[in-house]
């Protein structure tokens, strides 16, 4: 057997078991909600197949039953598309300038970038929470998105992915006469769609699945996002586990049908260097 032959099966066993980690919960997640609650408590989350206790109880709930839970739903998805676009189009925009122009500073402040990047969340939580009383934003929306909008790993991705851009299409543009205004959104925007839908993924899983800074400023209970409202159906005086699993399957399925649809984008914006002629 060749060198070449025997790397390619060492990597596809090794991917092999990769997907299989990475299928496995979901699958005990799938298989759980059509499964009472009583059973997740008694066995916990498990692999075993029973047709004999499995049913659609818990989707008929989900979508008849008394609960809030797809206002929670629909506040995640709505602050996930609105956190989304203005973090691309913030990042984009600070990325286009730091590629593009010549300023002074730029070296400086392209290291502040990095350093940002090497902050864990958690130690900007007190002095942000401080900020965010002291201006009046808390339990509202405003207070979970604006923190955010200007990413630092967003505006580092696009400013790689804008090194490989010709410098010439820039100039041509200039050339043709039209606005730093018009090169950027005509010339350059379209160029950057593959590292849109990278970019729109990645911070669309952080957006549908931050927990910990909505739940430190949202107050109302009818604001809460997904995870927020989740968590409160495990309580000290009762776990609501029919609506919890199978409220955290279908709490899934955005995220998944992003990815499928953009996954050809988000493979060529996550390996594109440079720009085609």
């Amino acid at each position: 057997m060749s060198r070449d032959m025997t790397v390619k099966i060492i990597l596809f066993a090794f991917f092999a078991i990769l997907c299989a980690l990475i299928l496995i919960p979901f699958y005990a997640v799938t298989i759980a909600s059509f499964k009472p609650g009583e059973d997740l408590i008694r066995y916990g989350l498990n692999l075993s197949f029973d047709l004999s206790v499995m049913n659609f109880d818990n989707f008929v709930y989900l979508f008849s039953g008394n609960h809030a839970y797809f206002t929670w739903f629909f506040n995640s998805l709505l602050l996930t598309i609105v956190q989304v676009v203005l973090t691309l189009l913030v990042s984009a925009t600070v990325a286009y300038g730091f590629s593009a122009y010549e300023f002074k500073g730029k070296n400086f402040l392209f290291i502040c970038v990095l350093l940002i990047m090497m902050v864990p969340f958690e130690i900007l939580l007190l002095p942000l929470y401080t900020l965010t009383h002291n201006i009046g934003l808390m339990n509202s929306y405003s207070a979970i998105v604006l923190p955010g909008i200007a990413s630092a790993a967003t505006i580092f991705f696009f400013r790689q992915y804008l090194r490989g851009v010709p410098k010439e299409i820039i100039a041509a543009g200039r050339v043709d006469g039209a606005t730093e205004y018009g090169v950027y959104v005509r010339l350059i925007l379209p160029v950057m769609k593959p590292s849109f839908a990278a970019m729109a993924i990645l911070n669309g899983m952080n957006s549908w699945n931050n927990f910990l800074w909505p739940f430190m400023v949202l107050s109302d209970a009818g604001k809460y996002t997904l995870p927020i409202g989740l968590k409160t159906l495990l309580t000290p005086y009762g776990n609501n586990y029919d609506l919890l699993i199978v409220g955290s399957f279908f709490s899934i399925l955005p995220i998944f049908i992003l990815f499928v649809a953009f996954q050809k984008y988000f493979i060529d914006g996550m390996t594109a260097g440079a720009v085609k002629g």
